[in-house]
């Protein structure tokens, strides 16, 4: 210890200079190396352009995936300045792509209304690529310079002239800093629809030349367009969305909402089109406003009786989806990720403008009052019996020998070294029980497919027994009352046959958890266990594969299949002994698991809403669409 603080002296003080703090710790920009701080390095560029867009002087956007996963970003704004900064003594394109927190967004009259408020999108984007190319058409010329790693190979130059005006950032992300450079068409598109919508009449145009894949994203009427497509795979009660807009003490105010038939509600708010995926005092006032305007109008009309509750939050949500967007020139973020508005009079704005709008609406289309009335009364019926029924599991938790009868426990009592196998079946669940670490690893067979939580109440959900059984076994609670740091088990992991009844469970399973125990998956606890299909058997040797193109692989490593040579194709778990089950698939030696994630959680809403959801249409136009990028089964 005395010769570590020996150790610890000024030769070991660092000064990272310019970019070097970027490559060195490039995680505190993007938030990681992975796919996502890859696709990010877009982001920060467009939002770049966005901004221009925001300031009244761009509407056209263009990014291109290049062949050898590059990426070309075009917009017609006013372009980079190019004239030499004073303090810096560099040209403004320099200070831009190279200097940290350096931009026209900290008051100094380029942009009222910003996304990008750090001065960090270019110049990270640059620090972390294997070269990028700055070219602006601006005062008449074609100017550009290129750099390596962040730096600058030579002076900015005039290349040529131009009556046009704009920005295009050529950029190569950096092998040497991300784990794999693969451009997701489709996880690109998600963020400039995005963008689209809540920037009405911007075009935004995707082309991927690795496959001549291309899109467009132009939608006139904004969040309103927004709500309709989110909606899409729903059953709406009302053709158009409401929509809201206005301006008060220079905050933009727009929201749009659509109630549909089913369950659950989503509501996404932004400001400056940041994602606030913390809410913040925008979405504070939304609700607030919201459930006051539905409960003064149905006590007007007789809805609710004098001496009745009032309707909570909940009730006038439900089958609720919405979008609030506001634009205002000094936002406050707050939260773990910087997420949450924190400006206070965001509230009292937001409050008004929906407190006077949708109590209009109301009272012009009365008929449409009453379907979200009546719609709110069921489901304040509905949580009275939820509120029963969960009081029920609730109390059930507490009690240890009111565990469910099928549940194989562990006998360690540390949350964080156990895990508990969610099993297709008796017949698998014997297997897994008897292979298992009982130390550890707790085995609940289930029986049958679990209810779909996409078209039922909380209340009819609470009185399914595999669902009981599970909320009770996990011991976190169940929708708003659920808390991740009661959990009795780090890991629950999914046990299911490599078949479609199999993948089936695994979708209702991850649909339940999804709508109820969403912070199961953000935080990294479900997991999908991988079985082998085949076991392959020559001589003394026995070998396990996962799929067929492993199968051929091995066949082909021991020299083909002969008469010494025997296959055997593993239809279910119930087929294995518990040796093997316990050799091949529960392990922590040997093992594969899945951990399962949300990266785009409104991706993931929209795909459980079309796989699980009432329309039939669109699930069949997902299977059609995604069936050729199925090889076999496994997940």
């Amino acid at each position: 210890m005395e010769q570590n603080n020996r150790e610890y002296d000024e030769n070991q003080i660092q000064v990272l200079e310019g970019l070097e703090a970027v490559r060195k710790r490039p995680g505190m920009y993007i938030g990681s190396t992975s796919s996502r701080g890859l696709h990010h390095l877009v982001y920060e560029i467009v939002d770049n352009s966005i901004d221009e867009a925001l300031a009244g002087y761009c509407d056209k956007i263009e990014i291109y995936i290049n062949e050898d996963n590059s990426i070309t970003a075009y917009d017609n704004g006013r372009g980079i300045p190019v004239g030499i900064n004073a303090k810096m003594g560099k040209s403004s394109v320099e200070v831009i792509m190279t200097i940290l927190h350096a931009g026209g967004k900290f008051g100094g009259g380029g942009y009222k209304v910003s996304g990008g408020l750090h001065g960090v999108g270019a110049s990270v984007v640059n620090a972390l690529s294997e070269e990028c190319t700055v070219t602006v058409k601006r005062e008449g010329h074609i100017w550009q310079q290129d750099y390596r790693r962040g730096k600058v190979v030579e002076d900015l130059k005039i290349i040529g002239d131009s009556d046009e005006t704009g920005t295009k950032v050529y950029f190569k992300p950096d092998s040497e800093i991300f784990e794999e450079i693969i451009f997701d068409f489709e996880i690109l598109a998600q963020r400039l629809r995005e963008l689209a919508f809540l920037n009405k009449g911007i075009y935004i145009k995707l082309i991927d030349k690795r496959t001549e894949k291309e899109e467009v994203f132009h939608y006139e009427g904004g969040i309103k367009s927004f709500v309709s497509y989110l909606n899409r795979n729903k059953v709406s009660l009302h053709e158009e969305p409401m929509y809201i807009e206005g301006i008060k003490d220079n905050i933009s105010v727009e929201i749009a909402l659509q109630y549909n038939d089913g369950y659950t509600e989503n509501i996404f708010s932004f400001a400056n089109n940041i994602d606030t995926v913390e809410g913040g005092t925008h979405l504070v006032g939304f609700k607030t406003a919201l459930t006051r305007v539905f409960n003064d109008y149905a006590k007007r009309f007789g809805y609710i009786k004098e001496n009745d509750k009032n309707f909570t939050g909940d009730d006038v949500r439900e089958g609720l989806t919405a979008v609030i967007s506001i634009k205002i020139e000094e936002p406050q973020f707050e939260g773990q990720t910087k997420t949450k508005l924190g400006n206070s009079e965001v509230r009292g704005i937001v409050d008004s403008f929906v407190g006077e709008n949708i109590g209009m609406f109301l009272e012009e289309n009365p008929n449409m009052g009453r379907i979200i009335i009546d719609k709110a009364l069921m489901a304040a019926r509905a949580r009275d019996a939820a509120r029963k029924a969960r009081e029920l599991t609730r109390k059930s938790v507490l009690e240890r020998s009111a565990l469910p009868g099928k549940l194989a426990d562990c006998s360690s009592k540390d949350p964080k070294e156990c895990e508990i196998y969610i099993v297709e079946g008796d017949s698998a669940g014997g297997s897994a029980k008897q292979g298992r670490n009982r130390k550890f690893q707790a085995i609940l067979p289930l029986r049958g497919k679990i209810l779909n939580v996409e078209k039922q109440r909380l209340d009819r959900i609470l009185n399914s027994d595999s669902i009981r059984n599970m909320i009770t076994a996990f011991g976190g609670g169940i929708g708003k009352d659920f808390d991740v740091e009661k959990l009795r088990y780090n890991r629950i992991i999914l046990m299911t046959d490599a078949d479609v009844d199999g993948a089936h469970i695994r979708t209702l399973l991850l649909t339940f958890f999804y709508r109820y125990m969403k912070e199961l998956i953000e935080d990294g606890h479900v997991f999908i266990a991988q079985p082998p299909l085949y076991k392959i058997s020559k001589g003394k040797r026995d070998i396990y594969t996962y799929s067929d193109a492993e199968l051929e692989k091995v066949l082909q490593e021991i020299g083909g299949k002969d008469n010494s040579t025997d296959i055997q194709r593993y239809k279910g778990l119930g087929e294995m002994n518990a040796s093997q089950l316990w050799e091949t698939t529960m392990d922590p030696e040997n093992r594969i698991l899945l951990k399962v994630n949300i990266e785009e959680a409104m991706l993931a809403d929209e795909i459980f809403t079309i796989l699980m959801g009432e329309k039939v249409e669109p699930r069949r136009e997902f299977i059609e669409q995604n069936a050729k990028n199925v090889v076999n089964l496994d997940i």
